[in-house]
């Protein structure tokens, strides 16, 4: 009997201790499962606030996409070097070049020839040329990177004389409309004259009479209409820029000229102009 007493109190005790382990083995293995779960829950956060991050970015791309679609209906955008035409100025150009003469759009084999002429007939369009000749006393072409326009001096100015005359307020105030409407753009203001020598007491030579009426552009689209002063440029290139030979009076009125040189964001319009020869003007009426 002793004995059984005493195998039985020896199973007890190893019972006992062998569920001590067991307890203890669970209680670790419970305490790494507590463990594995909150990193689980830490990582569910930082990914849960990854992904915050990432649909916000999203969100901000959508709405700048959206921003630039609803901009692209009033201007070019230029795309990987390639030119993009909105719908809108599609559209636009359409109606401009449907008014445009016949001979000229024939002319046009393109796209920088159809926007030569579109720009040239609006700006014309805006400024009265009714009772000049357009050819020669105002002249718009598009030159690469920059839009010029030629001015004839009897529209600007009585004849030798750097003053404004007063049917030059029509003219100035229209192109400093289009100067202002755009903040990137930079003007230059070039006279230019005719090869007949000059020389009063007022006017040393050719060189002071273009310069003198470059200055004199500048400073009443400044004063009068407001085109900030850091956006214009005043040159003079006397009579060593000829576009006609200055042996008659005809030739020689051509030659007295100022020119309006706009500068535009040169990426715009080096693009613009860099990929024109590819796409003919009747695809700009057509499409």
């Amino acid at each position: 009997m002793k004995k059984i007493s005493t195998l039985l109190a020896i199973a007890i005790t190893i019972s006992s201790c062998v569920s001590k382990k067991k307890y203890v083995a669970l209680e670790k293995e419970n305490g790494e499962i507590k463990s594995e779960l909150l990193k689980t829950k830490i990582a569910k956060e930082d990914l849960t606030s990854k992904f915050d991050k990432i649909q916000r970015r999203i969100e901000a791309y959508n709405s700048k996409i959206s921003s630039l679609k609803q901009e692209n209906d009033a201007k070019l955008d230029i795309v990987e070097g390639v030119t993009v035409v909105s719908n809108a100025t599609r559209a636009k150009m359409r109606e401009t070049l449907r008014n445009v003469d016949p001979e000229k759009l024939s002319k046009a084999k393109t796209l920088k020839d159809s926007i030569n002429l579109a720009v040239a007939h609006n700006l014309k369009s805006a400024i009265d040329t009714s009772n000049i000749n357009e050819d020669e006393d105002f002249a718009v072409n598009i030159n690469e990177t920059v839009v010029m326009i030629s001015i004839a001096d009897n529209m600007l100015f009585n004849s030798g004389s750097y003053r404004l005359s007063s049917k030059a307020d029509t003219v100035l105030k229209k192109l400093a409309d289009v100067i202002n409407s755009e903040p990137s753009l930079d003007v230059m203001v070039e006279g230019h004259t005719d090869a007949r020598t000059i020389n009063t007491a007022f006017i040393s030579d050719n060189w002071d009479l273009s310069v003198l009426r470059a200055t004199s552009v500048v400073r009443k689209l400044q004063s009068k209409y407001n085109v900030a002063p850091e956006k214009l440029i005043a040159a003079g290139r006397s009579s060593y820029q000829p576009i006609a030979e200055n042996n008659s009076k005809t030739d020689r009125a051509k030659n007295r000229r100022t020119r309006i040189i706009i500068l535009p964001n040169i990426n715009k319009f080096f693009a613009l102009m860099s990929n024109t020869d590819d796409t003919v003007a009747e695809n700009i009426i057509k499409n």
